[in-house]
């Protein structure tokens, strides 16, 4: 058998996924046409935005996670979303928010390891318009918003 994981994975992060319809039928003991209407119906809401697969970040490499905190330049505060979605863009960004406080924004950063992300502070995270930041390293994770571990 093919072992396709390197290219699998990343689509798997971007939501090319699909409800098990038949488990959820079962457990709200509902017909499989039900679900599926309701679903779709809810994605056309966008309610439900995308399908995604909840990994053991360990096992594919990106077991370091930090959240760095962000302040910008002066400069950038007129528009925090331009810089926001220009981070955004790279794969190492889990997600981006935009946050009250002494910060500006907030990211969540998931690389195979220390060097990785020395890496990705170096050539992605001392760009123009970014005045300090400051890292917080996850230990463990406990529950993130798909399971509980």
């Amino acid at each position: 058998m093919k072992h396709i994981d390197q290219k699998l994975i990343p689509l798997l992060k971007n939501g090319y996924c699909a409800p098990k319809i038949a488990s959820i039928a079962q457990k709200l003991k509902e017909p499989s046409t039900t679900i599926h209407f309701n679903l779709k119906k809810l994605e056309k809401e966008g309610k439900i935005k995308a399908y995604k697969a909840v990994f053991d970040y360990r096992k594919i490499d990106e077991g370091f996670c930090a959240f760095v905190l962000l302040k910008l330049l002066p400069s950038e505060y007129k528009d925090p979303e331009k810089i926001s979605m220009q981070l955004a863009k790279y794969d190492e960004v889990e997600s981006v928010d935009i946050i009250t406080g002494d910060w500006e924004l907030i990211l969540k950063v998931r690389v195979k390891d220390q060097d990785a992300y020395y890496h990705f502070i170096k050539n992605v995270l001392s760009r123009e318009g970014i005045g300090k930041t400051t890292t917080l390293t996850s230990l463990k994770q406990i529950k993130s918003e798909f399971v509980a571990y």
